[in-house]
């Protein structure tokens, strides 16, 4: 499917009403996890469509491209809101971050099984590894503190096991600093696949530093505000590969096009009828964006859009499937690696003075202060175990242990 080939409506026929808007929430019980998976996504891609537009239009001096901007903006926010409160009443704070963790592990794993660069899959599947370990911490903290298995929510899409340790992840800020890739040669799946996981990791960071604090009690808050810090990382890590060289119009319809591409495969894939609806509603909204940013392209920077996306068809669509035999291998063969500047190494090839081992120092000297940690200590304590959902054993020796939680590996 080609959207810059499709009839478009004006973008002020977007614009939605009240009842329009406030949408009928799905069934925490019987909702489709990847039904959820692609709602929480959907909401990062238009929190990061809404928040770009907001940059551009402080980086801008033309008031009619702002007027253009702030049209489509608005009808972006609309979006998110018609998203974002799919969300039911009853589901708790604690059971939304399983489903963002969800869609971190199964994301970023069919992002990196379809991307040709691979210093670009290199990098998905480096944090891959850590999100995944956060889904473990916080399914621990769930059964801890509500006795409600994640499995119960995730299925058997996702494994719930330790992943690279949580404690080993915070590194110095140099580490997140990575090559950015030239969009100009790119294959459209490295433009689509950046610029999908920065937006998707953002709202996890912009999630977990905004309600972090408001979880009731200590050691659910102190583990929050330790993963959004890595989360932040992995933002920088992400969001260092986009084109820096890219203006802000092409961008603009780089921006509008990942959505037309998001909003086509998701409608292709959802249950969900109700769901389905309001992607084909979304879809057919952002065509009308995406043809708006073709005409302020050629306008101001006299370029035809398809200097910016070759061809225009859709690549393969985005299809959440199971991942787990993928993440078993990355984890069985990368569960040591760190970041080493632009590159990535084992833990202990680094030497000594570097400053992975300053930071974790500064950070982590006292392990008994660190809630990624705790969380599990606290439930073997409590059940002389850990929580796991475990298709096949974890594929690291070394993390099979359910008795006591490894703090030494990859540190």
């Amino acid at each position: 499917m080609n959207p810059f080939e499709l009839k478009a409506h004006k973008v002020e026929d977007g614009i939605m009403d009240w009842a329009t808007i406030y949408p009928k929430p799905y069934d925490k019980m019987t909702v489709d996890p990847y039904t959820k998976v692609r709602i929480i996504l959907m909401n990062g891609i238009e929190v990061e469509s809404t928040l770009f537009k907001h940059q551009f239009h402080r980086n801008c001096s033309n008031n009619d491209i702002r007027r253009q901007i702030a049209l489509s903006r608005r009808i972006e926010q609309q979006q998110q809101k018609h998203i974002n409160w799919l969300k039911p009443i009853d589901e708790t704070q604690l059971e939304t971050t399983i489903g963002y963790e969800h869609v971190a592990v199964d994301l970023t794993a069919w992002l990196a099984q379809n991307e040709p660069n691979p210093y670009v899959k290199q990098a998905l599947d480096f944090a891959l590894l850590e999100d995944f370990d956060h889904l473990y911490r916080y399914s621990n903290l769930l059964d801890l503190d509500a006795q409600i298995p994640a499995q119960q929510l995730v299925k058997s899409y996702v494994d719930i096991t330790p992943g690279r340790p949580t404690i080993a992840e915070h590194r110095f800020p140099f580490e997140s600093v990575k090559n950015p890739v030239d969009f100009k040669t790119a294959d459209i799946r490295t433009k689509l696949n950046t610029l999908i996981i920065t937006a998707g990791e953002q709202q996890t960071m912009n999630f977990y530093m905004n309600l972090g604090n408001t979880y009731y009690n200590d050691l659910g808050r102190q583990l929050y505000l330790e993963i959004a810090m890595i989360e932040e990382q992995h933002v920088s890590h992400y969001g260092s590969l986009l084109d820096p060289t890219c203006t802000w119009l092409e961008n603009l319809l780089l921006h509008e096009y990942m959505e037309c591409y998001l909003y086509y495969s998701f409608y292709q894939d959802e249950l969900d009828a109700n769901v389905k609806g309001i992607w084909e509603m979304h879809l057919n909204q952002e065509i009308a964006h995406l043809h708006q940013a073709v005409h302020l392209l050629q306008k101001y920077e006299n370029k035809d859009w398809q200097q910016v996306i070759p061809g225009g068809e859709f690549p393969k669509l985005l299809q959440f499937h199971d991942t787990r035999e993928y993440v078993r291998n990355i984890l069985g063969q990368q569960i040591l690696l760190t970041a080493d500047r632009e590159q990535y190494c084992p833990v202990n090839e680094l030497p000594k003075d570097h400053e992975f081992f300053f930071y974790q120092n500064k950070v982590n000297h006292d392990v008994n202060m660190v809630a990624s940690h705790n969380v599990i200590a606290k439930h073997q304590e409590k059940y002389n175990i850990d929580y796991r959902a475990e298709a096949q054993e974890n594929p690291v020796e070394d993390l099979r242990d359910r008795t006591k939680d490894n703090t030494e590996i990859a540190r």
